[in-house]
């Protein structure tokens, strides 16, 4: 199976999903007008993955922002890391947010209790990523 590389930009999000670690990355912003347009390559991957994991994936979500829209796709990447879970899988959900962005944390909280399995959240102090 090939990896999944979206580079991001002001808008968009960058998506680095590579198959033979299991490490599954969304960062950046994400506030496109049709979100889930956006995410249509990230879902298809996701698609292909569950069929065939490695035995630990990790996601992680280190968002600056992301609009209404945003938030459903993203919760619903979560629940493809739920449905490993359920399948009997180690799954590791990583939530990044500034430290002195509550409401990303809190955002982070509220997936943690939509879903079924631990997310794990991490303050850090800035995220280190550029806009293209």
């Amino acid at each position: 199976m090939n990896n999944l590389f979206v580079q991001g930009d002001y808008k968009n999000p960058t998506l680095d999903f590579k198959y033979e670690t299991g490490v599954l990355e969304i960062k950046g912003r994400s506030w496109p007008e049709h979100a889930t347009n956006a995410y249509k390559d990230a879902f298809e991957w996701l698609d292909n993955y569950i069929k065939a994991p490695q035995n630990t994936t990790t996601l992680k979500v280190a968002l600056e922002y992301f609009n209404t829209s945003s938030s459903k796709v993203v919760l619903d990447i979560v629940k493809y890391a739920e449905k490993l879970h359920k399948a009997g899988h180690n799954i590791n959900v990583e939530w990044y947010y500034e430290t002195d962005d509550l409401d990303l944390k809190e955002e982070g909280e509220s997936y943690a209790e939509m879903v079924n399995i631990p997310i794990q959240l991490i303050g850090i102090e800035e995220f280190d990523f550029k806009f293209v």
